[in-house]
């Protein structure tokens, strides 16, 4: 039955991170995976029902949604391609590549957001140190591999993956200096199951392209990054020993969380992502006129409105120390996921027609994920951090995606798209 309740769980995160992810390949860059990150991070909030995880709900959901948008800025449309190849050593070094790209995104991830779950007014993160450690490992790390070393792993594209992988080295030093043993096995598992995922996820999109089914399997990669990092999260969050934390519930620290989740995230990738070039694109495929001055306008006036309407439901209290309840963090989950997948529905057209059918497929997720998270319980299993095992699980995982390597190599020849790191 113990069982059986986890896996619920596990699966529940990793339904909406995966469908979070999916829609972030509409808007990409730190914003996209900013927002997609807080979803996950608000969804296992909400399956643990913590009265003391749900008074921080803004606050831990930004440090994911930081953690997870960091990740952002690293290029990987060269090495989804070196994993198209047909041969062994390109092929493994594609997709073994993607492990670590999508490990640095669930390791900033998972870690901001176990750091923020664990931080209590007798023991509070030190976050401007954190953020001044993060920058120093990032520029360090990137100009001693890139400008001294010269390891390029995606050349010509940009190679801040060294900027990531410094400060998640820079995160675990500070995981372990604090001892912050909880927040460190969130990190890892978050880091192995986005590797994995984001991997495996190139896997399936070579198979996906050998045949004949209309449907973008690049999405069925993102999908797979943020599935298997959130059931990674969720298993570091539901395994790990946890105190009882009480923060500072004063309004204006949840308040600049709230803004920047709901306000911010929302405005840049308005302003990114709904320029009226790629909508005029868009309403030529579909045969429309002003379409891109109505969906400016909508997306526009809707996010400052519902932040209004949002700000003020949460924040009407007149008393300057506030706390959210069980049934806040689930209203805020759910405009938080839904208003996502709106903004894919208006910025691809799929509101007008029907030819991008993985944008329905959103929906149905999203009534899925409703519907289990009403049946789940929560179910904690705090176990010791344990480095071998993790080393064991590391090594599983490589040796998987050398059969995956072995298999796509030969499904296919030659195609467009692919990439090769290495000539023979």
């Amino acid at each position: 039955m113990d069982g059986k309740k986890i896996g619920l769980n596990l699966l529940i995160v990793g339904m909406a991170l995966g469908t979070t992810w999916a829609i972030r390949g509409q808007f990409g860059h730190e914003q996209g995976a900013a927002w997609a990150g807080g979803v996950g991070a608000l969804c296992t909030l909400l399956i643990a029902r913590r009265e003391d995880w749900n008074a921080k709900m803004f606050k831990a959901t930004l440090a994911a949604a930081i953690g997870w948008g960091l990740g952002g800025m690293m290029s990987y449309g060269v090495v989804v391609g070196y994993g198209n190849g047909v041969d062994f050593v390109n092929v493994y070094y594609g997709l073994t590549m993607l492990f670590v790209i999508g490990g640095l995104y669930g390791f900033l991830g998972g870690g901001l957001f176990g750091l923020a779950l664990a931080s209590s007014t007798d023991r509070p993160v030190e976050w401007l140190d954190l953020a001044a450690k993060l920058v120093a490992g990032g520029i360090i790390v990137y100009f001693f591999l890139i400008y001294q070393l010269e390891w390029f792993m995606t050349p010509p594209r940009s190679e801040l993956w060294a900027a990531c992988l410094g400060m998640g080295l820079a995160l675990t030093w500070y995981l372990l200096h604090h001892h912050q043993h909880a927040a460190l096995r969130v990190a890892v598992f978050a880091g192995l199951g986005a590797g994995f995922g984001f991997a495996f996820g190139n896997f399936l999109q070579v198979l996906g392209k050998q045949t004949d089914i209309a449907f973008n399997f690049w999405n069925v990669m993102e999908y797979s990054l943020g599935f298997f990092g959130g059931l990674g999260m969720a298993y570091g969050t539901y395994t790990s020993e946890w105190e009882k934390s009480e923060s500072d519930n004063h309004w204006n620290s949840h308040f600049w969380a709230f803004l920047f989740l709901c306000l911010l995230i929302p405005l840049v990738i308005w302003q990114e992502s709904f320029t009226t070039k790629r909508l005029n694109e868009i309403a030529e495929r579909l045969e429309v006129s002003s379409f891109a001055f109505a969906v400016q306008t909508l997306v526009g006036l809707g996010v400052v409105l519902t932040t209004i309407a949002a700000g003020w439901y949460f924040f009407k209290r007149k008393d300057p120390a506030v706390s959210f309840s069980q049934q806040d963090a689930t209203l805020f989950f759910r405009g938080y996921f839904l208003v996502y997948i709106l903004f894919s529905l208006l910025l691809t057209g799929a509101f007008l027609s029907g030819y991008r059918i993985e944008q329905y497929l959103y929906l149905v997720n999203y009534a899925i994920v409703l519907f289990l998270i009403s049946r789940s319980e929560p179910y904690f299993n705090p176990q010791a951090p344990q480095p071998a095992k993790w080393g064991r699980l590391l090594f599983i995982m490589l040796a998987i995606l050398a059969i995956c390597a072995l298999i796509a190599m030969n499904t296919h020849e030659a195609f467009e798209g692919m990439q090769r790191r290495y000539e023979f």
